[in-house]
């Protein structure tokens, strides 16, 4: 039976290409959708050609603990085990610190930080329990250096990180890896709507000239997942052609 890997936001620009390289990796994937985003969902599913024994669309809100516990629960009686979890989900709620509004801030950490508990938690105990699993979590270049204008998005990835490293060591000993990967910008379709005069700002400080590709993105997830990565916990991958060095 192929394994299993859970992807939350399955359907964004990064998350539809770590979603398509887990499938050609031979993963079975549970790709997660906003409750109400099931019509959405299931064009998203059928423009990809997916097969219900590549993918299967299951609702669930990141942010809220009570669901993800007794969704995720459920999932387990039906699924058996998850093998890989990448948590993807987040979102960007912009604006200076001196005019970020308590509402910018908290959904920011509800979705990109207090995500990671709400759904890891409830599946934590049965990938130690089968093991030689896989954790990753897809963090951002700003959550290394900072971004201005991002205090709330810079915070929150920089505490999966923190969270990366602290889990790692619970996990080692049952086989469980847990690592991150930190993106540089991104030719998802919302960067590149970006004006132009502003994208070729943005190219212009990056070493390589150029943005990400989401599958290189991908790419760096399956590896993590791969029994090649298997003694590899506790890292930070970055995948930011050069834009910032630690």
């Amino acid at each position: 039976m192929n394994k299993k890997a859970l992807v939350t936001g399955a359907k964004g620009g990064i998350g539809s290409s770590i979603t398509k390289g887990l499938v050609e990796a031979g993963y079975r994937v549970i790709a997660t959708y906003f409750p109400n985003g099931e019509a959405k969902a299931k064009e998203w599913f059928e423009e990809n050609n997916y097969s219900e024994n590549q993918v299967r669309l299951f609702p669930l809100d990141v942010t809220d603990t009570s669901f993800c516990k007794e969704a995720l629960a459920t999932l387990l009686q039906e699924e058996g085990n998850i093998d890989v979890l990448v948590n993807n989900a987040g979102i960007t709620r912009d604006s200076t610190f001196k005019r970020m509004s308590a509402a910018q801030w908290n959904e920011v950490i509800n979705t990109n930080l207090n995500s990671l508990f709400n759904v890891t938690h409830p599946l934590f105990d049965s990938m130690c329990q089968h093991g030689n699993a896989r954790i990753i979590n897809i963090t951002s270049v700003n959550g290394l250096k900072g971004q201005f204008g991002q205090a709330n998005y810079s915070a929150a990835k920089a505490g999966m990180i923190g969270f990366t490293k602290a889990l790692a060591a619970e996990g080692a000993r049952s086989g469980v890896t847990v690592n991150a990967i930190a993106p540089g910008y991104t030719g998802t379709p919302m960067v590149e709507a970006i004006k132009s005069e502003v994208l070729d700002s943005i190219k212009a400080e990056i070493p390589m000239k150029r943005l990400a590709m989401p599958q290189e993105i991908a790419g760096a997830v399956t590896f993590l997942a791969s029994d090649a990565a298997a003694y590899i916990t506790g890292e930070t991958l970055s995948v930011n052609g050069g834009l910032y060095m630690n």
